[in-house]
């Protein structure tokens, strides 16, 4: 796989994939990269997001090229020069629709259903179709005959992403539990005193995990977990991240990136879910391996779900959504995996 800038347009057959950002939403396109490129192995599979979620999909097979989106008319003289024959749009906002209308090509997406969410958030009547966002994003190839494999989602790690366990204290030689802290949104987090709870009631040491933003939150939390916690927040990247997460027995996670990456890599994963609901359609995507991942929420409760993203803070001030998630139970469900 190249990058944009690596190698000039071939004259192949081509499919452009756009997804632009997050974490979480990138991973969860694997399926259909995989399947487009099993589907027509003498085409070629682009791939078009933000360059700082390029981590995500580096490391990907199946992608012949990586293109980052650099403004509106850069972006589109760049990808004319490809000739595509086909665009997958799994982004669907104004901006992709630019891109594409802009393109002229033939073009595929999906039910984004906003107006269901919308009704759900402000009214708290769920009429969201009860699929995975996964399988609505096969709507987006349908045209293309393309089937879903139902092997789940991909994230490679290459050899030297691999972090080395000694790198950590003799403590986690048994095994470990990788703790998700950080997260786009507050009101998406696990807060300190829920992590501290439910470290407490855990067999293994725990792995803390986050960007530079919460390095200060895992040296709380660990001040408070002894020697039992170690804070690798801010210390790896997302693919190195990702690599302890593949070492762990398993992860507690809320609402993130790493939820999705978890779930491509197949480790069992306990889910918190704060001010977001799975519903929405973004739950771990396992599909042959359900048991490997657990909910853990609050339902029902009266202000949940709040928004479909998240908030700074509270809006009611009171966080119960993440406050009174049962603790034991967390753990119980954790231990088992020792």
């Amino acid at each position: 796989m190249e990058d944009i800038d690596d190698q000039p347009p071939s004259e192949k057959e081509k499919i452009l994939i756009i997804r632009l950002s997050s974490i979480g939403d990138i991973v969860l396109t694997t399926p259909i990269i995989r399947a487009l490129y099993n589907k027509f192995p003498d085409k070629e599979i682009h791939f078009l997001l933000k360059e700082n979620f390029k981590d995500v999909l580096s490391n990907n097979p199946y992608i012949t090229k990586i293109h980052y989106y650099q403004g509106k008319q850069l972006t589109i003289d760049a990808l004319r020069k490809e000739n595509f024959s086909f665009v997958v749009d799994l982004q669907k906002n104004h901006r992709s629709h630019q891109l594409v209308r802009n393109l002229h090509l033939p073009c595929g997406t999906f039910p984004k259903c906003n107006v269901a969410k919308t009704l759900l958030v402000r009214l708290k009547w769920n009429v969201l179709p009860n699929i995975h966002i996964v399988d609505r994003y096969f709507k987006a190839v349908e045209s293309l005959d393309v089937p879903n494999d139902n092997l789940g989602l991909d994230f490679f790690i290459s050899p030297q992403d691999e972090v080395d366990s000694g790198d950590f204290p003799a403590v986690f030689e048994d095994g470990f539990v990788a703790v998700v802290i950080g997260g786009a949104y507050f009101t998406k987090r696990i807060p300190i005193e829920k992590v501290v709870e439910i470290c407490k009631l855990i067999y293994k040491p725990v792995m803390l995990l986050g960007g530079k933003d919460v390095e200060m939150v895992g040296e709380e939390i660990k001040s408070q977990l002894g020697n039992r916690a170690y804070n690798a927040c801010g210390k790896y990247n997302l693919r190195q991240s990702a690599s302890i997460i593949k070492k762990s027995l398993c992860l507690i996670t809320p609402d993130t990136g790493l939820m999705h990456i978890a779930a491509g890599l197949n480790v069992p994963t306990a889910t918190l879910w704060g001010n977001t609901v799975p519903e929405f359609g973004m739950y771990p995507y396992m599909p042959n391996h359900r048991e490997n991942f657990r909910i853990f929420e609050v339902s029902p409760l009266a202000c949940r779900p709040c928004s479909k993203l998240g908030f700074k803070k509270c809006p009611k001030g009171h966080f119960k959504c993440m406050q009174q998630i049962d603790s034991n139970e967390v753990a119980d469900w954790i231990n088992d995996f020792e």
